[in-house]
């Protein structure tokens, strides 16, 4: 995906709750499919991971954060039970759903935005709690996660790459009408 420098100024943030297969995605995943091949090692497939209509509604939701229109970040999650929504990063062994910021949109707090509207979205369906993972050779969404108060499910004081998939869960309010 090409990208052309900011103006300066206000830029418009918008989310919008898509699909898998809609074509806006299609860059921002190939960039996502190309960075866990590179960081794991070996060629990860994205489109083979579950059928897309697992994060589709009503179980499970597709959201890209649009910048004035262009795709910068974007996320899914899928149902894991009746009370637990399913966001999960990549683990060594493939890929359960991804929550991922264009790498030239980094560091401005896009995949912060983009957890929190899939939050949003899971309480809003009557989700309780997130569970998810993410891999060991991804220590920004570990950061990420941590500051976003779940709680993970392993030792932090641990090597990340000893335990390989690194589990975390959160609990989350239900909206009263």
């Amino acid at each position: 995906m090409t990208t052309t420098p900011r103006p300066p100024g206000p830029t418009r943030l918008t989310i919008l709750r898509t699909t898998v297969t809609d074509p806006l995605a299609r860059p921002l995943l190939d960039e996502l499919t190309h960075e866990y091949s590179t960081r794991y090692a070996k060629p990860v497939d994205l489109s083979r991971e579950y059928p897309a209509e697992e994060f589709a509604p009503p179980g499970g939701a597709f959201l890209l954060l649009l910048e004035d229109g262009a795709p910068v970040a974007g996320g899914a999650y899928r149902r894991y039970d009746a009370r637990t929504a399913e966001r999960m990063g990549v683990p060594p062994d493939g890929v359960r759903g991804r929550i991922w910021t264009h790498s030239a949109h980094r560091r401005r707090g896009l995949g912060r935005r983009v957890l929190a509207a899939l939050e949003e979205d899971a309480a809003a369906r009557g989700y309780t709690r997130v569970h998810l993972t993410t891999g060991p050779r991804q220590p920004e969404a570990k950061g990420l996660y941590l500051a976003a108060g779940y709680r993970p499910l392993f030792d932090l004081s641990v090597p990340p790459e000893t335990i390989g998939p690194l589990p975390f869960v959160k609990h989350l309010e239900i909206p009263r009408p």
